[in-house]
């Protein structure tokens, strides 16, 4: 933060209340090009003094001391150098659950809560089958396979990561829902951890990095700069481990199980021809998420 704007934060003690410093920061926010800058005002401002959003309202006449002044403004600098605001408070929302998340691993996004909407979905379809076996690929957070024990409290779970920070993070947010107990989580790159001997899986699924490795310099600096870049880097033609995974599921899979990938929007044509390859594997269903997008590859075992 530049120093003329440093020194509208100072005052005398009480001297900024909640509302104005929002809107301070909102401002100052959007004169930086910051995305959402009301929201991410706050998000921060509520995690500087321990409030939801909501109550920030409800005490909007309240001031800040000194202390809380200078924990608000050392979250603004990290902000305006684009920082994600979930490293910044280390939480983020996903499927309702509040996870911890690191610079270790992927922030999770809305749109990936269309890849748990799908296997809910399969899931449903043979409600009479009873315990499945479900297997996720490359965890990080572990907000899908928490998402799935959440909605699945029956079911059979593994999750595997080959970073060992990422699986900490994963075993730690599964503790905090009290599923730890249910999920096997296994570090080892893909499917490396999991034995080909043991009895299939009903489903696998995973969100693994589909991103074009030369256009990842071009995204937001929020997760060209920040996030991990294992998390995001599928190669040159964005689909390395896309790949990778559809040709070894099969060795997992039970008769009639399901694989579902998330997918990046314009992959879709180059993944058809990867499954029209697999005699093993009946047609491509590609799901849409809520913008529009072709966001799920869901393909069966034959």
């Amino acid at each position: 933060m530049n120093r003329s704007k440093q020194n509208h934060l100072q005052g005398d003690e009480g001297s900024w209340t909640i509302l104005k410093l929002l809107s301070w920061t909102s401002d100052y926010f959007a004169s930086r090009s910051i995305e959402n800058p009301r929201a991410d005002a706050e998000i921060l401002l509520g995690y500087t003094l321990g409030l939801r959003r909501i109550d920030l309202y409800v005490q909007y006449d309240k001031p800040l001391t000194q202390q809380e002044l200078a924990r608000f403004r050392g979250t603004i600098q990290r902000r305006v150098q684009r920082e994600p605001v979930a490293y910044i408070t280390g939480e983020k929302e996903f499927w309702s659950l509040e996870l911890k998340v690191t610079p270790d691993v992927l922030i999770p996004r809305p749109e990936t809560e269309c890849l748990v909407e799908t296997a809910l979905a399969v899931i449903s379809e043979k409600p009479e089958q009873g315990t499945r076996r479900i297997l996720e690929l490359g965890t990080g957070s572990g907000a899908i396979i928490l998402a799935l024990a959440a909605e699945r409290p029956g079911d059979t779970l593994w999750a595997t990561d080959q970073s060992e920070k990422a699986l900490s993070i994963a075993r730690g947010n599964a503790e905090r829902h009290g599923v730890s107990r249910r999920i096997t989580f296994c570090r080892g790159d893909w499917f490396a951890p999991i034995d080909r001997d043991i009895d299939g899986f009903d489903l696998i699924l995973s969100n693994p990095p589909y991103i074009r490795r030369g256009d990842i310099p071009n995204l937001q600096p929020e997760i060209s700069r920040f996030e991990p870049n294992a998390a995001l880097d599928g190669g040159p033609g964005g689909i390395d481990s896309l790949e990778h995974i559809i040709a070894a599921a099969p060795f997992y899979l039970r008769t009639g199980g399901y694989l579902l990938l998330e997918i990046g929007h314009e992959q879709k044509f180059l993944l058809e021809r990867v499954v029209e390859k697999m005699v093993c594997y009946g047609e491509p269903v590609f799901i849409k998420d809520y913008s529009g997008y072709d966001r799920v590859l869901k393909i069966k075992k034959k």
